[in-house]
């Protein structure tokens, strides 16, 4: 049985991944400059969950989350509608796939639209 150090009266908490102090972690920040997406977009509608209200998704960007937010308001923009970035996950009000599609295929990307 080996044991870990989880936490330390001098340095705090440890991460349990490299061994540092979490404010010194090196693997926390290896994730999160990593990109959350795949590279495969894919445009869906869903309107579950939401009170019947209908929401473009655009999921599978490989971007961080600054470029993510920028081409959320770009799309939100082309649409003329609201939404918001949640998870890797831009979300906008209404159904807008057609017009997502042809904004996001403008920019070099290769959506696909997935769902009924």
């Amino acid at each position: 049985m080996s044991t870990r150090l989880v936490y330390s009266t001098e340095t705090g908490r440890i991460c349990p991944d490299c061994g540092k102090p979490l404010a010194n972690c090196a693997c926390k920040s290896a994730a999160k400059a990593r990109p959350a997406g795949d590279g495969n977009v894919k445009v869906s509608r869903e309107s579950k969950g939401r009170g019947g209200k209908t929401v473009t998704l655009v999921k599978g960007l490989a971007l961080d989350a600054i470029a993510l937010a920028l081409l959320g308001k770009q799309l939100r923009g082309a649409c003329g509608s609201g939404g918001t970035v949640k998870d890797g996950v831009i979300e906008i009000q209404g159904d807008h796939c057609d017009l997502v599609m042809e904004t996001l295929k403008k920019q070099g990307h290769n959506p696909k639209r997935t769902g009924g």
